[in-house]
């Protein structure tokens, strides 16, 4: 097992509502006086009430090539990774020389060196820290991240590991792109970062033992699994261009979903005993109203499972790989003190592919035996029980 020690969800200072981001983009995307009317229907009905962008509202109209908007990225996505490392380190209590691995993911703005490169001196990392950037997973790799880290720690279990993901989505807006996808996309997608830090089983143990608020119920990460659909390569992406990403978003993505789900979470609850309605716990990448939708009733999950998305959603926006992480950062934050109990972590992406990561958070007497113990405690218990 591995442990969350700290989720830092970090957004760009500037805020605006999505009225007022419509407004100014409008201009820019479409100039068919029918082509804005549809998007500003659009992005009414997109369940976003504000987005936080990177730059101030009106420097969008002067953002041009994609050398300058990839170069702006790199300036921007430093600087708040950078702020969002150094949160969550401090919220673990953890030291920067203390970092042994680092996985930085983006899928809004290329760099090499990578992000992760440029940050090791601004944040004091070791300069032998492990690295590994990834580009490609796109709104799937909050999870799939998180999953790749734990695959780490269990064989370096003594080790502190960074997971950061920074999207600055506002940065791949395409002038002149008045389809269906395109309007959908620049309504849709924020600007954000969140840095999570996760420590393996032995390191966890001696963390948890120095004690400090919430050490002893921090979630665990117990298990992952990785889907990817065949057939459906067309459904989600970028189209990679000289104007820069150009959003490939298909509306057969829920049906995608809605046929595949349920089925997928069974298998990946069963050997662990679990059955989705045991899981007390969801946290859902907020990709859009319709995405939500699908994962509620996929899983025929109660009302208010997914409440965090939901209200992550209106508030900031999809924020691609960020997302499903703000919203586990929400989670956490608003879990009772000592409730035990198991929670599904699960996000979308290009491929088209699914990650879904299961949660522990010990404490209570929801912290559950596997299926084998139960079986011998209630043998040692007798008639009259435990």
């Amino acid at each position: 097992m591995s442990t969350i020690a700290a989720v830092a969800p970090l957004l760009p200072d500037r805020v605006y509502t999505q009225a007022e981001i419509t407004a100014e983009l409008a201009p820019l995307v479409g100039k068919d006086p029918g082509a804005r009317a549809f998007m500003a229907r659009l992005h009414a009905a997109s369940g976003i009430e504000t987005r936080h962008l990177a730059m101030p509202l009106e420097r969008y109209r002067d953002l041009g090539s994609f050398t300058q908007a990839n170069d702006t990225f790199i300036e921007l996505a430093t600087d708040l990774g950078e702020r969002a490392v150094r949160a969550g380190l401090a919220a673990a209590g953890i030291e920067a020389d203390e970092v042994d691995y680092l996985l930085y993911t983006s899928v809004t703005g290329v760099s090499a060196p990578s992000i992760d490169a440029l940050l090791v001196p601004r944040l004091g990392l070791r300069p032998n820290v492990k690295r590994l950037p990834s580009f490609g997973l796109g709104c799937v790799a909050g999870a799939a991240g998180l999953a790749r880290v734990h695959d780490y720690l269990l064989g370096h279990p003594d080790d502190v590991a960074v997971l950061l993901s920074v999207e600055l989505c506002s940065l791949t807006l395409q002038r002149d792109d008045s389809s269906v996808a395109g309007l959908v996309s620049c309504g849709l997608f924020g600007d954000g970062a969140t840095a999570v830090v996760l420590l393996g089983e032995r390191r966890a143990q001696r963390w948890r033992a120095e004690g400090g608020a919430g050490r002893d119920t921090a979630p665990e990460v117990i298990d992952s699994a990785s889907l990817l659909y065949p057939g459906t390569q067309d459904q989600l992406g970028w189209a990679v261009g000289t104007s820069g990403f150009r959003i490939v978003l298909s509306a057969r993505l829920p049906q995608i979903l809605e046929a595949r789900l349920a089925e997928d979470v069974e298998k990946f609850l069963h050997p662990h005993g679990l059955k989705a309605g045991d899981v007390d716990t969801w946290v859902a990448h907020a990709g859009g109203p319709k995405i939500l939708e699908t994962v509620a009733a996929s899983l025929d999950l109660p009302d208010g499972a997914l409440a965090h998305s939901w209200r992550s959603l209106a508030s900031v926006g999809n924020l691609s790989s960020s997302s499903v992480l703000h919203v586990l950062g929400d989670t956490i934050a608003a879990r009772p003190a000592q409730a035990g109990g198991e929670g599904v972590l699960l996000a979308f992406g290009p491929g088209v592919c699914a990650e879904l990561v299961l949660l522990r958070w010990p404490g209570g007497v929801a912290d559950r035996l596997d299926p084998v113990e139960e079986q011998l405690v209630g043998f040692a218990a007798g008639p009259e029980g435990v």
